[in-house]
């Protein structure tokens, strides 16, 4: 296969194919160099055509806590109190800028992922649930 853009389904399942046959090239040789440059250009043709959306703050915040082994004491320093921890990650409360600022600083987090926009729990679920 010559190397060009990926423009097509076609192109796209003919360069995976060949990755998949230069999977284990041996390093430094030409077929890895032929791996690499063809990763990239699957990796542009999946950014244009399947987009993965940015996930939801809240929940992004749960899986790092999971991945990381953190409790919810650990997000005191950038979130403040037991409570608001509590309100933030139950979505009674909003991230604000310095949480945002503060978590993306500390923790290394993405500022872009925890600045979208999510849902709230609405004051009605909470009537319903009392």
């Amino acid at each position: 296969m010559e190397l060009r853009l990926i423009r097509t389904k076609k192109d796209y399942r003919a360069a995976l194919a060949e990755v998949d046959s230069l999977w284990n090239a041996p390093a430094k040789s030409s077929d890895s160099d032929r791996l690499d440059v063809l990763t990239l250009l699957i990796e542009q043709y999946e950014r244009e055509h399947y987009p993965i959306a940015d996930p939801d703050p809240i929940d992004f915040l749960n899986h790092v806590m999971e991945a990381r082994g953190l409790a919810r004491k650990d997000l005191e320093p950038y979130i403040g109190p037991r409570g608001r921890v509590s309100d933030i990650l139950n979505r009674v409360r909003p991230l604000t800028l310095d949480m945002i600022r503060k978590l993306s600083e500390g923790l290394e987090l993405p500022a872009e992922v925890l600045i979208r926009p999510y849902r709230l729990r609405r004051a009605e679920e909470d009537l319903v649930a009392a």
